[in-house]
């Protein structure tokens, strides 16, 4: 995990996501192989993207209550928030420009 995109827990999850306009978070495990395949694709859109919008990483493994809570059934998942709300989903490993884009289009 690159120094762009933060591991957070049910704790800071509701923070994490208000502290930005617009939040990508990853719901991931560490035996989730498409998961691993991702990481290095989430941590360069996230470094390209440092300053635009804040990139978050959850552990299900870790928090599961969040998992429930937003219905994340398969990982990877990753979740777009606008201003605290859900706007975008993806399910499935992706590349760096389908990543960028779906951050993008809701900034």
């Amino acid at each position: 995990m690159s120094q762009f995109v933060r591991e957070v827990g049910e704790q800071e999850f509701d923070a994490a996501v208000a502290a930005a306009k617009v939040v990508l978070a990853d719901f991931w495990a560490p035996w989730c192989g498409p998961c691993r395949m991702l990481a290095p694709h989430l941590d360069a859109v996230a470094e390209k993207m440092a300053g635009e919008a804040a990139f978050i990483k959850i552990n299900v493994d870790e928090a599961p209550a969040l998992a429930k809570r937003f219905g994340v059934m398969s990982i990877p998942t990753l979740i777009v928030f606008q201003n605290g709300e859900e706007a975008a989903r993806m399910v499935g490993a992706r590349g760096r420009a389908e990543i960028e884009d779906a951050v993008r289009e809701w900034l």
